[in-house]
């Protein structure tokens, strides 16, 4: 796989209770839940490396390495931006950090793999 460089993209968020540890399951705690920010940087990289797939192309999650730093309240604005590190074969690798208005709330890795879309899914259980 031959990738067009730079690859980098960017996914904002509001935060509303939807996106709280508490409505996720995650704690209880009404702040950013550190599953809704995995998500968010899963975003971010998936969308950097959109372009660069073929028809019937996708790419999926394959690992995700993050530390939560900073809560943020409901209301909060965040942003999580993806920026290509290296590829392995049709591994993707994506250092991704997330910052809100006063600095870092999180920081770390995403790995995405380009798949064949149908066989994926005919693969799937």
């Amino acid at each position: 796989m031959v990738l067009q460089t730079p690859l980098c993209a960017q996914a904002e968020l509001v935060v509303s209770e939807d996106d709280t540890a508490v409505a996720l399951g995650s704690g209880d705690v009404p702040v950013l839940a550190t599953p809704r920010l995995v998500s968010l940087c899963e975003q971010a990289a998936a969308e950097a490396l959109r372009p660069q797939l073929l028809e019937g192309q996708t790419s999926v999650g394959f690992r995700v390495e993050i530390t939560h730093l900073v809560p943020v309240r409901v209301g909060g604005r965040v942003t999580a931006a993806a920026a290509f590190e290296r590829a392995d074969g049709k591994r993707v690798v994506f250092n991704v950090s997330v910052t809100d208005r006063c600095g870092l709330v999180a920081a770390g890795k995403v790995v995405r793999v380009v798949v064949d879309t149908g066989t994926f899914m005919e693969k799937a259980r």
